[in-house]
């Protein structure tokens, strides 16, 4: 049934038998004999004939607009299980926001090239958001999952946030005991786009008190001298005690560790946005058959990027 799809979306196409037969390189009869056989085994006449033109009838111009789907992934199954088992190569193309790809992207780049030789990447490090439908990117990290509808995504990891300043900040400006204090530090600011900013925090159950108690909500108009679309100038200002800092834990894990940054209020959860900051994903296409290279990269970032 699949062959003789073939050929009546060819001479649908075509709009005719003769055309049709010289493309596939075989007789016009055969070509002729395959759309007699189509419509014997469904039960309907899909080409209104004359001798001088050939359309489809009603039921086939719905036969055509079907088959093509139906064509189409047909052939990605047969090639998704022909590519099951086969090594991934070629062209890989990847964009990432700044801040997570240099930090937690890049350094595995390496790693899977290793694993991986036969495979070409391309990744760019832009906090411009791309359209994965338009554009030639096979992959997008992201914060948050997409709207569209065409696109599927699979979480990396969740970002949570920190309120964090240095040392040397706390101790000229002191460290702020709850959220409404903050608007008299210099807050450094990721520039969303709009006029004023606002951080939100929700209050942690205290371990000696009733877990089931609803968690105190703060929204905290806060302002600064210095913001940016990146966060890698905050983090940098931060730690040269230029200003308190609210940011994505991964970006500053280190120096939380090494105690170039000083967590704030840890007994409040803090967030850029009322609903929460989002996760992080890898952004592709909606086609359920990936090619091997896009596949075998997303589980390598899930793999090696974990909470």
């Amino acid at each position: 049934m699949l062959e003789l799809l073939r050929i009546f979306i060819q001479v649908a196409s075509y709009g005719s038998f003769s055309k049709t037969a010289k493309a596939l390189n075989i007789a016009p009869s055969s070509v002729t004999r395959s759309i007699d056989k189509l419509e014997a085994e469904l039960g309907v006449s899909l080409f209104k004939r004359s001798t001088r033109a050939l359309s489809l009838t009603e039921h086939g111009q719905q036969l055509f607009e079907r088959a093509n789907l139906l064509i189409k992934n047909a052939d990605d199954l047969v090639s998704s299980v022909k590519d099951a088992n086969a090594e991934p190569k070629g062209e890989l193309k990847i964009s990432v926001f700044e801040s997570f790809g240099r930090q937690k992207v890049s350094p595995l780049i390496p790693l899977f090239l290793k694993q991986f030789p036969k495979v070409n990447v391309q990744i760019e490090l832009d906090n411009q958001l791309v359209d994965l439908n338009s554009s030639a990117f096979d992959i997008g990290i992201r914060i948050g999952k997409p709207e569209d509808s065409d696109l599927r995504a699979r979480k990396l990891l969740e970002n949570r946030m920190v309120l964090c300043a240095s040392p040397d900040y706390l101790d000229v400006f002191g460290s702020p005991a709850e959220p409404s204090e903050l608007s008299d530090h210099n807050c450094l600011l990721l520039n969303q786009g709009r006029q004023r900013c606002y951080w939100h925090f929700n209050s942690k159950p205290s371990p000696q008190k009733n877990s089931s108690q609803s968690s105190l909500q703060k929204k905290v108009l806060v302002t600064g001298n210095l913001s940016s679309k990146g966060g890698s100038p905050l983090v940098e200002a931060a730690i040269a005690g230029t200003g308190i800092l609210l940011i994505a834990r991964w970006m500053v894990e280190e120096h939380l560790s090494d105690g170039k940054l000083i967590e704030c209020m840890p007994e409040w959860t803090p967030s850029l946005y009322e609903q929460g900051s989002g996760d992080i994903y890898a952004i592709y296409q909606g086609s359920r058959y990936l090619k091997p290279s896009v596949r075998s990269f997303i589980d390598f970032l899930a793999e090696h990027i974990s909470d």
